[in-house]
């Protein structure tokens, strides 16, 4: 399973070749969050030089969002703000990228594998249809609008918070699995700690929010698998916030409120008075050299 990520900033790892079996052209890859039992994984990718891709197969649900750059899948010609998905078994037809472009992209159930074929040959077993769309042309819906931008099942139990907005790129109608875009308006506020029996993924596009992990900025990252208590959010006063966000269900909010952590002891072996040792210095880790110095002199 994927392990819990959470706060990354994508600068803070390493490039690595990137995953890309039967294509032309350079890219490279950083590695957001990583399955090592079934090759999932949320990826940050570079193409360093004009790229394509004929047509296939791909093993895993693969999808592309679109940073910056261009990208071609088939006839569809996409910039910042482009999105498509080939559910698992859906044949793609031929995909370029310039060069320079930048793009998020997930795979879901399976690895980088990928088969060439045409769509009518022996690799053309279609069972779903290829999602394509450009969320820039897309209007924001309002959350608690069920018809429009939730995805959320309200008869099972979906939450519509106030104060977000929607533009919904992909959701599969058996399982609920969904990719939206996300925004938090300015000074938005939700204070009891939730959870969800699913897990919730999400890229920062734009803005910041504060919550009890952290501060997330732009290119931060987080993955969080189900029942991960998380919250007390706080969106920028200026421009609020905005996300990528998946989920591998619909997503029903559990909320925990008057939540405290307390953690209590007392000294065995250190502190004033103890031989040879001095009083500690309070330290606050940090997850990231990005959102701040390391503080624990061990780890200089």
């Amino acid at each position: 399973m994927r392990p819990h990520v959470e706060l990354i900033d994508e600068v803070d790892l390493l490039w690595h070749v990137a995953e890309f079996p039967h294509a032309n052209g350079e890219a490279r890859q950083r590695n957001l969050c990583y399955d090592e039992e079934n090759g999932a994984a949320s990826l940050k990718v570079e193409f360093l030089t004009d790229w394509q891709r004929k047509g296939g197969l791909h093993a895993a649900q693969t999808e592309w969002y679109v940073l910056e750059g261009e990208i071609e899948i088939g006839d569809t010609r996409l910039g910042e703000g482009g999105y498509w998905c080939a559910p698992q078994g859906t044949w793609t037809p031929g995909v370029k990228a310039r060069k320079g472009t930048r793009i998020l992209l997930f795979r879901e159930f399976g690895d980088w594998g990928f088969t060439p074929g045409g769509r009518d040959g022996a690799n053309g077993g279609q069972k779903a249809e290829l999602a394509i769309c450009d969320s820039e042309a897309m209007e924001w819906y309002d959350v608690v609008d069920p018809e429009h931008g939730s995805p959320m099942n309200f008869e099972r139990g979906g939450t519509p918070v106030p104060g977000l907005f929607i533009k919904l790129l992909y959701r599969n109608p058996v399982t609920g699995f969904y990719t939206r875009l996300i925004k938090a308006k300015p000074g938005w506020r939700e204070h009891p700690l939730a959870h969800h029996p699913v897990f919730e993924e999400a890229y920062c596009l734009d803005g910041w929010f504060d919550y009890n992990f952290g501060t997330m900025t732009k290119g931060q990252y987080f993955f969080r698998p189900a029942g991960v208590r998380h919250g007390d959010f706080t969106a920028g006063e200026k421009d609020g916030c905005t996300w990528i966000l998946r989920c591998d269900g619909d997503l029903v909010d559990w909320y925990t409120d008057n939540a405290s952590i307390e953690m209590k002891g007392d000294p065995v072996n250190w502190g004033e008075g103890f031989p040879l040792s001095e009083p500690p210095e309070l330290i606050q880790p940090v997850r990231s050299r990005s959102i701040g110095p390391w503080k624990n002199p061990y780890y200089q």
